[in-house]
């Protein structure tokens, strides 16, 4: 990878990744909590929905934190069956109330028993693991672990084992690990390193990687998110994934059809 192209990507990189982003992207409904517990649940759920046009994500997640009386720790932790009436009609897209109702009573039991959604991941991963993929199917195995996760609820929880890029998994994710000085992503979790984490591999940043000569695997999978992590890696071996800043920007906000100048 040329040298050019690094200059090119750290650039955009820098551009995007700074507070003024937040208020327009997904990342803000988690921003709107301090305590950890509470940035995970409303994170996780947001990250799971956020497939469509960004303000309609941030409408469905926050219309999900209202129906969890603004405080989604409390409410995992303390809600009865009756409260759950509340996510009857929810929906964002193909995402439901079976689902949501799922989703409820997983983050219930878990969290009754554990104190941070880090354990979930991070127990399925070794720190010679070159990467998250480990971690993410173990997480989709406990997550339909209770004997009766709907079948349909499925599609929302992505893994590798089904070859799929996790594209929404792999976002959250950096939102959690990652960490820098510049208050975008929270950094919160420190049993995965930031080194370990794979790009979230959207239509949008396919579509510039390609055009920088990134990504050459035709199917839009695991391994193409792989793919592309590696020839990041060339640019910055400990944080690659802090290039989806430059690429989604370049892809979403800029609508960029060229490279580096």
């Amino acid at each position: 990878m040329s040298e050019k192209l690094g200059r090119f990507l750290e650039d955009h990189a820098g551009r995007y990744n700074r507070p003024d982003f937040i208020e327009g992207d997904p990342i803000s409904i988690p921003h709107r909590f301090s305590r950890l517990q509470d940035i995970e649940i409303a994170g996780f759920w947001t990250a799971m929905l956020a497939w469509g046009q960004r303000k309609t994500i941030i409408s469905s997640a926050a219309g999900l934190i209202e129906r969890m009386d603004g405080a989604p720790y409390d409410f995992v932790l303390n809600h009865e069956e009756r409260d759950r009436s509340r996510f009857l009609d929810f929906k964002h897209r193909t995402f439901q109330a079976t689902d949501a109702l799922y989703f409820l009573e997983f983050f219930q039991q878990y969290y009754r028993g554990h104190d941070s959604l880090e354990d979930a991941f991070a127990r399925h991963l070794r720190p010679s693991d070159e990467h998250v993929g480990p971690a993410l199917a173990g997480f989709h195995d406990l997550f339909f672990s209770l004997p009766f996760a709907p079948e349909r609820t499925r599609k929302h929880i992505a893994t590798p084992a089904r070859q799929s890029a996790c594209k929404r998994l792999n976002m959250f994710l950096r939102w959690m690990v990652r960490r820098d000085a510049r208050g975008v992503d929270f950094g919160l979790w420190r049993r995965i390193r930031p080194a370990q984490l794979v790009m979230p591999l959207d239509v949008h940043v396919e579509r510039v990687a390609r055009r920088l000569g990134l990504l050459e695997r035709r199917q839009v999978d695991w391994q193409a998110a792989l793919e592309l992590t590696e020839r990041l890696r060339a640019f910055d071996p400990g944080d690659p994934v802090k290039y989806d800043f430059a690429l989604f920007g370049l892809g979403v906000l800029e609508k960029t059809t060229g490279g580096p100048p």
